[in-house]
């Protein structure tokens, strides 16, 4: 019996075949992070915000990932890109999310 791929090889699968959906790109992201790949899927993230037009989801992500490995400052610089973003595209909703992220991070810093 052929073993499934795994989510990831399928994303990658897909990727093959179309590198430039922003969609599958972010999944991918979200898998490094899973397998312990944080830095290659932050890096994956960070293009995805600065991509044309940037990818707004992905500002959110990128500073959950920061906040993690406590780099509250990369984070907080990050979630206030995404915040003036978000509102730039009109996702309020996501620019909301964003604002209550920020503001959780209140006044802690990096070391």
């Amino acid at each position: 019996m052929t073993p499934q791929p795994s989510r990831r090889e399928k994303i990658e699968a897909l990727l093959r075949d179309d590198p430039d959906d922003v969609f599958l790109r972010y999944s991918l992201a979200l898998e490094m992070e899973a397998a312990g790949e944080w830095e290659a899927g932050l890096e994956i993230l960070e293009a995805l915000a600065r991509g044309v037009p940037p990818y707004v989801p992905a500002f959110q992500m990128a500073a959950q990932h920061l906040v993690a490995r406590q780099r509250i400052d990369e984070a907080r610089r990050t979630l206030r890109e995404g915040i003036e973003e978000a509102r730039r595209q009109g996702k309020a909703h996501a620019a909301g999310e964003m604002s209550e992220l920020l503001m959780s991070l209140g006044e802690a810093g990096e070391g």
